[in-house]
C-alpha cells in the first residue's frame, strides 16, 4: 500500500469534482502540469466537462500508461472503522470500499450522468444520512460520521464535512456518491491509493482536499479560496510555480483546481505523505485517505 522509495510521476492533474445532477456541472474543472516551475493549465473541452468525460479522460490516459498522479477532490468511501461498517446493522452492508462503489453504481444505474440522487433515498439507507427533508437516526448526532483521516484533519485545523451529511452549501455526500460510481467504472485500469499499491507505472488516482493544498501555499485557515489573479500567483509562488496563464473567470473550481495540481508536483515526492501516521491496512481497505493529511 505504502512505496518504500521516491515516487516518481511525468504529469500532475488535480480534478475539483462536482456531484451537481446535470449532464455537465458548472462546478467540474481540471488542471494539469509537468515537473518544473510551469504554472498548471487548465483543460477545458468545448461543451465543459461531465463526469463520464472526465471517467472517459482517465481510461484514456489509463490506456496510454501515462505516469500522472490525479488528485480527486472527493472522498471515495464512506466512514466505516468507526462502527465497523458503513450502514451497521445490515447485512448487505459492503465489506471494503471497491464493494461499496460496486452497490453505488448498481443501485444508480438508471440515473444518467453518473447521478447518485437516488442511493441515499432509499429505504434501508435513508437513516443513515442527512436529508433535506429529515436526519436519520443512524447520522450519528450533531456534525455526523466521520472517517479517521478526517477526525485527524479535525485535529489539524481542517475543517472536513461528513460524507453522510448531504445539506447545505459545504456539504460533500453528493459528490462524494457520484465519484464512486465513476470509481467502480474504472473498473481498477487505474490504481486508488491506498486501497490499491501505488503502481511502478502508469496513472494513480488519490483523494485530494484542496483546502490542504490552499493551506499549504499560504492561505489562512478559513480563507482558503482563491478568487483573483494576484492571489492565485502568490499561492503559486509558495508552490515554486511560475505565474498562471490568465483566466477568464476566476471562481473556487478553477483555482482550486490549479493549485492543488501545483501542490501535488510540490509534494509528491516526499515519502512521509506515503506513510501516514494512523493508515493501517484495515484503514486503507475500507475508508481510504486523503493524500496529504498526516
Amino acid at each position: 500500500m505504502r512505496p518504500d522509495s521516491m515516487v516518481d510521476f511525468d504529469v500532475f492533474a488535480c480534478v475539483d469534482w462536482s456531484g451537481a445532477a446535470v449532464a455537465r456541472p458548472p462546478g467540474l474543472a481540471v488542471a494539469w502540469c509537468e515537473p518544473g516551475r510551469r504554472a498548471p493549465v487548465l483543460l477545458r473541452p468545448d461543451k465543459g466537462w461531465s463526469r463520464i468525460g472526465v471517467l472517459d479522460w482517465l481510461q484514456r490516459h489509463a490506456a496510454g500508461g501515462t505516469r500522472m498522479l490525479v488528485g480527486l477532490d472527493l472522498s471515495p468511501a464512506l466512514p466505516f472503522a468507526d462502527a465497523g461498517a458503513y450502514f451497521p446493522g445490515q447485512e448487505e452492508s459492503p465489506a471494503d470500499a471497491p464493494a461499496l462503489w460496486a452497490m453505488i453504481d448498481r443501485l444508480c444505474a438508471h440515473e444518467p450522468h453518473l447521478a447518485a440522487s437516488s442511493f441515499p433515498l432509499r429505504d434501508r439507507l435513508r437513516d443513515h444520512f442527512r436529508n433535506r427533508d429529515q436526519t436519520g437516526s443512524a447520522f450519528g448526532g450533531g456534525a455526523g460520521r466521520f472517517r479517521m483521516v478526517e477526525h485527524r484533519q479535525r485535529l489539524a485545523g481542517v475543517s472536513p464535512v461528513s460524507c453522510f451529511n448531504l445539506v447545505g452549501a459545504a456539504q460533500v455526500g453528493k459528490s462524494s456518491l457520484t465519484g464512486m460510481r465513476m470509481l467502480h467504472r474504472l473498473e481498477r485500469a487505474i490504481p486508488v491509493w491506498p486501497f490499491d499499491p501505488v503502481p511502478a507505472k502508469g496513472p494513480l488516482v488519490v483523494e485530494i482536499y484542496t483546502s490542504i493544498a490552499a493551506r499549504a501555499g499560504g492561505m489562512r485557515k478559513g480563507l482558503s479560496k482563491v478568487r483573483d489573479p494576484q492571489t492565485l500567483d502568490a499561492v503559486l509562488s509558495a508552490l515554486d510555480s511560475d505565474p498562471h496563464r490568465p483566466l477568464d473567470k476566476y471562481d473556487d473550481h478553477s483555482t482550486d483546481a490549479i493549485l492543488t495540481a501545483a501542490w501535488l508536483r510540490k509534494v509528491a515526492h516526499d515519502p512521509a505523505l506515503w506513510r501516514p501516521a494512523g493508515l493501517t491496512d484495515e484503514i486503507a481497505r475500507t475508508e481510504g485517505w486523503t493524500f496529504g493529511a498526516r
